[in-house]
């Protein structure tokens, strides 16, 4: 089956495929607020109060129950830490705790991205609270039989932490719905600042109802504020709107995520520094519990003070994250964030009593969330909102396969070396390893504007054809002394092509033409070639004419689309 299409759009306003259009590019959904067709370099100068989104009731009745939902995951981590502690001794076995905790973000966080780029997500956000719940009641009912040991505290933490691989993707998708977008760097560091409250607030609760009542009853308290959360939710008034052409299927949707992040050297270029810097900074910790027994009258008290006080440090920094924002590079910021993390872990590694210990911990704090937070605020300014989610649990998937990666492997140089040799040796290698990936993967696509565009005709078939692939062309007459120049333009079309979701690319000379340049572009279906319309960007179309900145005939390119036949 064959469909050729001649461009029908006039050279002086030149719409590459036009009635009959290439499926031009990948474009955001549409966000809601005016300010989403700002770029990126809108961010940096925004005089905005770091409180500002608190002021969106929307966005402060998600946060509060954001806010709820770490408080039990911290619980969670510090009863589930310190019981590991009293059924074994092993350092391996206490480190494998936070492996547990994050390794299902690691596993899972592709197929949880696409879900909640393709389902209701308020529903979905609402399941994950409900979920935590029921495995806070089993590790309840565990504890209380007298049945707990390590290799069922392992399985049960690795449960809880399928929860939160559910949960972090939806929640990074929607908060760019809920803000204008200059407000999103203050929204992301208020994540952090609830992230980082509930560092202080959970642990100090944990640490409370273990000393007065046992850690069944932590479990108990997790469990009844999942259940809040989720009714808190549940008040959100979100509107789900289908997209006429149906769900994605779960694999083709997790495909597209992984080819989009593939295709973008921003997100590449963030990848790579947070996995980074969370495969070294976790071992503070990973180690904390072993390292709280270890100071001077050390005990669970001890423990709950060093959380709490790398908490606040988060919180204190948070404040003034906009200042530090402007006054430096990300890059910068990154760098020097990570060298702070570094002093703190070496600090912890010699630290003799808690009056050493604590201020190196808030240190620590603030050198975690300057350095997340730049990072993740690049990452969502990286991503379009159709493959948000997507592209975020890929970020998170770094983060915790960092983080498990690396509980694990000082968790080991502990068992061999001893924690302080561990922890020392981490924070030696953290700072240098940074500073060769910010040398060696550079971040060269700053500007992109990835504000939605409709700027490209969808195509209409006479007959909806059947299934199976459909091969695009998009013809182009180059002056051949130009060629080489042409051919580099078009290799930034092959990564927009593949980043929209295109099964593949290539670029097609005419041997007897010199002039003739072939753009070719195939789709897994006719319905996955219709999408790429909604997926439209301003830079896809600043590409565009560039592109044919180069064609030289008066008519435009000519585009033709043929279905595959079996």
């Amino acid at each position: 089956m064959s469909s050729p299409s001649p461009e029908s759009a006039p050279r002086a306003a030149p719409a590459e495929p036009a009635a009959a259009a290439a499926p031009e590019s990948a474009g955001p959904e549409s966000l809601s607020d005016p300010a989403a067709g700002q770029g990126v370099a809108a961010f940096p100068g925004a005089p905005l109060s770091a409180l500002a989104p608190l002021f969106v009731p929307v966005f402060r009745m998600l946060w509060i129950a954001w806010l709820v939902a770490n408080i039990c995951m911290w619980m969670n981590d510090v009863a589930a830490a310190w019981l590991m502690t009293t059924l074994t001794a092993s350092p391996l076995l206490v480190a494998l705790v936070q492996s547990a905790s994050t390794l299902p973000v690691f596993l899972l966080g592709l197929p949880s991205g696409a879900l909640a780029d393709i389902l209701d997500r308020r529903r979905y956000f609402i399941a994950t609270q409900f979920w935590v719940a029921i495995v806070a009641l089993v590790l309840c009912v565990a504890v209380i039989a007298g049945g707990m040991t390590a290799p069922l505290l392992l399985a049960l933490t690795f449960a809880n932490g399928i929860g939160l691989a559910m949960r972090w993707p939806v929640f990074a998708a929607v908060v760019p719905e809920l803000v204008e977008r200059a407000q999103l760097p203050a929204a992301l560091a208020l994540n952090g600042v609830a992230m980082n409250a509930s560092r202080i607030i959970g642990p100090l609760l944990a640490g409370a109802i273990i000393a007065s009542a046992g850690s069944a009853w932590v479990f108990v308290l997790n469990a009844v504020l999942s259940v809040l959360s989720g009714l808190v939710i549940m008040r959100w008034k979100r509107a789900h709107t289908p997209s006429p052409l149906g769900r994605e299927r779960l694999p083709s949707a997790m495909r597209v995520g992984l080819q989009f992040v593939r295709q973008s050297p921003r997100m590449r270029a963030v990848l790579w520094r947070i996995a980074i810097y969370f495969l070294h900074a976790t071992a503070l910790l990973a180690l904390l519990p072993l390292l709280a027994r270890g100071l001077e009258g050390g005990d669970a008290g001890t423990f709950t003070l060093l959380l709490a006080a790398m908490g606040l440090g988060a919180i204190v920094a948070a404040l003034f994250l906009p200042r530090l924002r402007q006054s430096m590079a990300r890059d910068v910021l990154v760098l020097r964030g990570t060298l702070l993390q570094a002093l703190a872990s070496a600090v912890m590694a010699v630290a003799p009593n808690v009056y050493v210990a604590v201020p190196a911990m808030f240190i620590g704090g603030m050198a975690w969330i300057t350095t997340a937070n730049a990072l993740s605020v690049s990452a969502q300014l990286a991503l379009p909102n159709w493959v948000r989610a997507r592209g975020m649990s890929i970020y998170q998937m770094a983060v915790m396969g960092a983080t498990a990666l690396g509980a694990a492997l000082w968790g080991q140089v502990a068992a061999l070396g001893g924690v302080h040799v561990s922890l020392a040796l981490a924070a030696l290698s953290g700072g240098l390893a940074m500073a060769l990936v910010q040398r060696l993967v550079l971040d060269r696509s700053m500007e992109e504007d990835l504000s939605p565009s409709r700027a490209f005709k969808v195509p209409v078939a006479e007959i909806t054809p059947e299934a199976g692939r459909v091969v695009v062309s998009i013809e182009y007459f180059i002056d051949p002394a130009r060629s080489a120049e042409f051919r580099a333009l078009m290799q930034e079309s092959r990564r927009s092509r593949l980043r929209q979701g295109a099964l593949s690319w290539q670029l097609q000379h005419d041997i007897a033409d010199p002039a003739r340049f072939v753009e070719q572009i195939e789709d897994e279906s006719w319905t996955e070639h219709l999408r790429r319309f909604d997926r439209v960007t301003a830079h896809d179309v600043a590409l565009r004419e560039r592109k044919l900145a180069f064609h030289t005939r008066e008519t435009a390119p000519v585009v033709a689309r043929l279905l595959v036949q079996r």
